[in-house]
């Protein structure tokens, strides 16, 4: 943690141990533009629902209180209040942070305990309009769930880890929900319990019951022979870095971005917000299955999409006893987070 002076306060300026700026300004001020949407849907539809979550939003991080040691100058953020509104960026970028440390750590114990070969599947459907995303998601997560059953994916599969993602095309303002999916593999798997690309096509075409053949992307994270469980574990995090379809698995499910265009309230924006608010309330976005869903357990991680956003990873409780404490206050007029 580092000051820059500018009058009688200074500005927040918080750093990875690799010496990346954290984002909280950036992620601050999409928040409060995306609580002016929910603000904007209140006017528009009249349904206090919408004026809840754009409070809600709006104290989003108002205040972060970092401890840091006074030896090493190790900082961690030890309390802060989180809205979890679904699509409500700083949230959307915390959790987004505990899913990816949560599914490296369930990579590594998966590799020590099984050292299964990876592969990397996209299930798409065809892009919808919006009254229909909901329905469509339901639809898919109950596909998904068929996939796994059938008797070939499940007898050559050994679990999964699987996150659905919502991209739009703005162009013909049509949504284009997908889901990525990070399965471990037994390593004799390609032989004869391989399941081709055009199996993977025609098994969810099957289960979610379509009349067209959908787009499926299947990708081996290769290895090489007699590869150890620590080179596998650099070569699936080299390949999701590389990837950015893969990148995106423990990623937001919605890109703030990509939800509204711009800095201001448009009708669009309003559109795409409405939307996106119905079909992802009350969804649950990631899911564990097989080894997977066990290492988790194990390991008695916490939910990463409902729990506390405030520790992203799980070790080290406790900061050293040397500690004191740096408090950041967002200001509005400088549009910064703040110490005095």
């Amino acid at each position: 943690m580092t000051y820059s002076s500018e009058s009688n306060y200074s500005i927040l300026q918080d750093k990875t141990a690799t010496g990346k700026k954290r984002d909280w300004k950036g992620k601050k001020m999409r928040s409060s533009l995306m609580s002016s949407h929910y603000e904007g849907l209140e006017k528009r539809i009249g349904a206090p629902y919408y004026g809840k979550k754009a409070e809600k939003i709006s104290n989003c991080a108002e205040c972060l209180a970092f401890k840091r040691e006074k030896e090493t100058g190790r900082l961690k953020l030890y309390q802060a209040y989180f809205c979890k509104v679904r699509l409500c960026p700083m949230c959307a970028w915390r959790r987004s942070l505990k899913i990816a440390y949560h599914n490296k750590l369930i990579v590594e114990e998966a590799n020590r305990q099984y050292k299964p070969a990876w592969i990397f599947l996209t299930l798409t459907v065809k892009n919808v309009e919006g009254d229909q995303l909901k329905q469509t998601i339901t639809d898919m997560m109950q596909g998904f769930r068929k996939l796994f059953q059938y008797k070939k994916v499940k007898t050559g599969t050994l679990g999964f880890f699987r996150a659905l993602e919502i991209t739009k095309n703005h162009k013909e303002n049509t949504y284009h929900p997908h889901f990525h999916v990070l399965i471990p593999v037994k390593r004799n798997y390609f032989g004869k319990s391989y399941i081709k690309q055009t199996e993977w096509t025609s098994f969810w075409k099957k289960a979610m019951k379509l009349d067209y053949t959908p787009i499926v992307h299947v990708q081996r994270v290769k290895g090489k022979k007699g590869i150890d469980a620590e080179a596998i574990e650099k070569e699936v995090r080299e390949a999701i870095e590389e990837q950015k379809a893969i990148l995106e698995i423990s990623k937001y499910p919605v890109k703030d971005t990509d939800v509204i265009r711009g800095n201001e309230v448009t009708e669009e924006n309003l559109d795409t917000v409405y939307y996106l608010d119905d079909a992802l309330s009350a969804r649950r976005l990631i899911g564990y299955g097989g080894i997977l869903k066990e290492i988790h357990k194990e390991l008695n991680l916490t939910d990463a999409e409902d729990g506390d956003l405030v520790r992203i990873d799980e070790e080290d409780d406790d900061i050293a006893n040397e500690t004191f404490e740096v408090m950041a206050r967002w200001h509005v007029g400088i549009k910064n987070y703040i110490i005095n």
